[in-house]
């Protein structure tokens, strides 16, 4: 590693067998974002515990709850999991499966609702 002695870089010895030097790659940028996130989640879960005591129709209360939930879960995924950063194929190869997986839950409910209607015959 080549660098100017007055130069101080930020990082951590990784402690295993190679015991390799490891640069942080600081952005002050993130702290703001990360921060700005936090209060969005704050928002959202603060207002998810104030509908729930409400005498709101139990449908639209769940249907609240899991848009919300989604709402939430995008931001975790993408700021904290780092998603929002990655190359759109990447992205897709993860949200891909993810929608599928949603879709097939719809139909197994809507199959089951219909097996259900007609009496199971």
């Amino acid at each position: 590693m080549s660098h100017n002695d007055d130069q101080k870089l930020e990082g951590y010895y990784t402690g295993d067998i190679h015991n390799q030097y490891v640069e942080e790659h600081y952005n002050p940028k993130n702290r703001k974002i990360i921060w700005r996130t936090f209060w969005i989640l704050l928002i959202a879960t603060i207002f998810e515990v104030a509908i729930a005591f409400t005498s709101l129709n139990k449908e639209l209360l769940m249907w609240t709850f899991v848009v919300l939930t989604i709402f939430k879960s995008y931001f975790i995924v993408g700021i904290f999991m780092h998603l929002f950063g990655e190359r759109k194929n990447m992205q897709y190869a993860i949200i891909g499966p993810f929608l599928l997986i949603i879709y097939f839950i719809a139909m197994c409910i809507a199959e089951g609702n219909y097996i259900h209607h007609l009496g199971g015959k």
